[in-house]
């Protein structure tokens, strides 16, 4: 099998995502995203970090700043708090949210906001 990443089609990125409930516009938003990608030709290179990264990606890095971090059930990796502490040694904020995934930022968007709230409140 050849090593190098290959072109993803619109419908292979929509049936990752869970179903729309009906009557909503989450759908149509979700065909919109997957288009740009497709119409740009940018599905390969936003999905460069993951091909690149492979273990590595989730070997604690001693990142020396002030982190924040938000668990979604959803998402690929939900990081433990023991991981998150070794990772970032000035952890500031650790919380697990009841919903949400990989996409938090649009799948909800006021938890995310009031997580970045709370992260960084005593920063100011």
């Amino acid at each position: 099998m050849d090593a190098r990443p290959r072109r993803a089609e619109p419908v292979a990125h929509r049936t990752r995502l869970r179903r729309p409930s009906r009557g909503s516009d989450e759908g149509r938003h979700i065909l919109d995203n997957a288009t740009l990608y497709w119409v740009t030709r940018t599905a390969v290179s936003s999905a460069r970090l993951y091909w690149e990264s492979k273990l590595a990606f989730f070997a604690p890095k001693g990142v020396d700043l002030p982190v924040g971090v938000s668990v979604f059930p959803d998402e690929i990796y939900a990081a433990p708090r023991s991981w998150a502490e070794s990772a970032y040694p000035k952890l500031i904020h650790y919380n697990r949210l009841p919903k949400g995934g990989h996409f938090a930022a649009w799948e909800q968007p006021q938890l995310l906001s009031e997580e970045l709230r709370a992260a960084f409140r005593s920063l100011r």
